[in-house]
């Protein structure tokens, strides 16, 4: 009885952590969103915390939390070396309070 709970507990699991959970994928055809690094913050249309727990990133799309596998991923992102190649331009902040949208853009929504 106890295996059984522990099982299906384990098989629930990846679900409850599927949010906010950001894949790096190798080749630029693979994702969902090309993103690029930009150096200064009045440059990004996101600025980005990099959570150190998933559920820290739940439901929020300036938060991510990246995950080994593509397939316990939200979005499949791809960081391209120039800005008119990508689709978002992120800048990386220290604090989950500086993390914000400062521009529209039709993914909004999506890293949630």
């Amino acid at each position: 009885m106890r295996r059984a709970i522990a099982v299906a507990a384990a098989a629930l699991l990846p679900l409850a952590a599927r949010a906010g959970n950001i894949h790096e994928v190798r080749y630029a055809n693979q994702a969902d969103v090309k993103v690029h690094r930009v150096k200064y913050e009045n440059q990004a249309d996101l600025c980005v915390y990099v959570a150190a727990y998933a559920n820290q990133a739940k439901g929020k799309d300036e938060v991510w939390y990246y995950v080994e596998n593509a397939n316990q991923a939200d979005a499949k992102i791809f960081f391209v070396e120039y800005a008119n190649q990508a689709d978002l331009k992120v800048f990386f902040v220290e604090y989950p309070n500086q993390a914000k949208w400062k521009k529209s853009n039709r993914f909004r929504g999506m890293f949630k």
